[in-house]
């Protein structure tokens, strides 16, 4: 619940934000003059307005973009970035070993996330495995061991 919380809050920063930029740019840009007894629409008339408008929605674009990237490298526990990425799989031998991934790990030990680097069947949704506590699990085999 957290998890989506922390996206939802990005999403209403990002939307204020954006709004912010939008009632700015209707403050700062002129209204256009009347041509022949009627006044222009601002979009698609005016060359400024339109290149302001293209620029708003590519920024908005980008950071929705940021905002679904970065909320997809948090860990669903406790929403730290994922750190540690370890390669597994192999490009040569695929059949053998398997398909080339990319592990991630929370520093806390509460989950792994497998992003996989091969997509042939289109694209697959990375894999989040939960852990109690990862790090007792690595020390309890080490322990088994000796």
């Amino acid at each position: 619940m957290k998890y989506w919380g922390y996206l939802v809050a990005k999403s209403i920063v990002a939307a204020v934000l954006i709004y912010a930029l939008w009632r700015m740019l209707w403050a700062v840009m002129p209204e256009p003059g009347y041509m022949v007894f009627q006044q222009t629409r601002r979009f698609g008339q005016d060359l400024w307005w339109t290149s302001a408008i293209l620029v708003l929605w590519l920024l908005s674009a980008a950071l929705i973009y940021l905002i679904i990237w970065d909320q997809r490298r948090r860990c669903r526990t406790c929403l730290r970035r994922l750190r540690m990425p370890v390669e597994t799989g192999s490009w040569k031998n695929l059949l053998l070993i398997g398909p080339p991934r990319t592990e991630y790990i929370c520093p806390y030990g509460h989950g792994t996330l497998s992003v996989p680097e091969l997509h042939i069947t289109g694209m697959e949704s990375p894999d989040w495995q939960p852990h109690e506590d990862i790090w007792a699990e690595l020390y309890g085999t080490e322990e088994t061991r000796k």
